[in-house]
């Protein structure tokens, strides 16, 4: 024990004067000033990779669909192109009275991409004293009934309610019940104007067509007679010289939000059909020539049926994008816009040129043609980008810090933007 003492004694005393002898080389202080250094800047380094991670970011080669059917949901991942083709691979079989909604042209181009199958179901439509039993999964009343095979007219008024009782009722699932509108001909100051209508007099007809009745006018049969099937009402003014011109009513366009469709999606509920005004003028003479005409009737001959159109409002975009958006400055609120033109116009992919389908390059081509476009939002061409940083090649970020200060100069915001995309497919 003594003696191994002894042993470490030197060697701590050996090891002392090797310190001593490195202290007083003259390259010490420099040797220890840059291994210092070197440690200082790796630290740094690290440090700075672990607060700044790069986002992990995946262009979209694939899409995930969630299909509601069948009182299920089923969701899958597809690179099918339309909500047909899906459809068709999974052997999802569509009846010819169901109803796809988006159509199934529609493409799929956006991850948790829904699509919604209605199942036809039996209707009876009855009109006066006919009824008919069909299947449909149409959406409102009169898209029943035309998808029935039944003629209506636009002035036909459609309603819709659950059968009670099958044997009073006589009917099976939901109720259609028509009001026919009764057609008339209206003979307005010399032209015939074949119409239908709900009136019940002739002097509510005149009430409902918005005729007013002047001081030399006369209507023949009377403002009180009842209106009956293929009637003609005669409104006349003597001495009077009359043009009448026709013009087009464009059908209105109803458009109801819809929880159940992804945002940008649409699906069209109810066709819609234009409709018909004649309007009659009386030529104002001096001397037997024409001066003038003053509008004496607007006659609204065929109604416009509206159109409906649901417009999809449900909005589920992958963390990995919201993380590139939120990196860029864009507003949460401006999500879904961004998403679906970045989504339409290369499928999330950076270093795409246009016209390369179906994949996403792995590296930026060396030449960015002026006509071509390049990147997330197609910018045409790709190098415009580079007013947003010198990464706009490869830099996702970087390409949409350049794409909403562009959406907002052009079209005063991203939404902006979004209704120019979906009116003309660019922007």
């Amino acid at each position: 024990m003594r003696k191994f003492r002894r042993v470490l004694t030197r060697s701590k005393q050996a090891h002392v004067r090797r310190i001593r002898r490195w202290r007083r080389h003259p390259l010490s202080l420099p040797v220890l000033v840059f291994v210092g250094l070197l440690f200082a800047s790796g630290a740094g380094i690290f440090g700075l990779s672990a607060v700044h991670k790069p986002i992990s970011f995946h262009p979209d080669t694939s899409y995930i669909a969630i299909i509601s059917y069948d009182h299920q949901i089923q969701t899958v991942p597809t690179k099918e192109p339309t909500v047909g083709a899906l459809l068709k691979k999974l052997k999802i079989r569509i009846n010819p009275r169901d109803r796809v909604e988006p159509s199934r042209s529609t493409r799929i181009l956006e991850d948790n991409f829904r699509i919604n199958i209605y199942r036809a179901v039996p209707v009876t439509i009855t009109d006066g004293v006919t009824t008919t039993t069909a299947f449909s999964a149409a959406a409102t009343p009169r898209s029943i009934v035309t998808d029935a095979g039944v003629p209506l007219y636009p002035e036909d008024t459609v309603t819709a309610s659950p059968a009670v009782n099958l044997v009073s009722q006589q009917s099976l699932g939901e109720r259609i019940v028509i009001n026919r509108a009764t057609p008339i001909t209206l003979n307005d100051y010399g032209t015939e104007l074949p119409l239908r209508t709900h009136a019940k007099t002739v002097g509510q007809l005149l009430s409902d067509e918005g005729i007013h009745l002047r001081t030399a006018d006369t209507v023949i049969p009377s403002v009180a007679t009842s209106i009956t099937p293929n009637m003609q009402v005669i409104v006349n003014r003597k001495g009077t010289k009359i043009v009448t011109t026709t013009q087009t009513i464009p059908a209105p366009v109803q458009t109801v939000p819809d929880m159940s469709l992804s945002f940008g999606t649409s699906a069209v509920r109810q066709q819609g059909s234009n409709g018909t005004r004649v309007l009659t003028y009386q030529v104002n003479t001096e001397n037997g020539k024409a001066v003038g005409q003053t509008l004496l009737q607007s006659v609204v001959t065929v109604q416009p049926v509206p159109e409906i159109i649901a417009r999809g409002k449900a909005v589920s975009i992958p963390a990995d994008k919201q993380a590139v958006m939120a990196e860029a400055g864009i507003p949460v609120y401006d999500y879904p816009y961004v998403n679906y033109i970045v989504s339409h116009e290369s499928g999330w992919c950076p270093t795409k040129l246009q016209g390369e389908v179906g994949y996403c390059p792995g590296y930026a081509p060396t030449f960015f043609p002026v006509y071509l476009g390049y990147g997330l939002v197609q910018a045409t061409p790709g190098t415009k980008m580079d007013t947003a940083g010198s990464d706009w090649r490869t830099n996702p970020v970087t390409q949409l810090r350049w794409a909403s200060s562009y959406a907002i100069e052009r079209y005063g915001s991203w939404a902006g933007a979004y209704d120019h995309w979906s009116a003309y497919h660019n922007w």
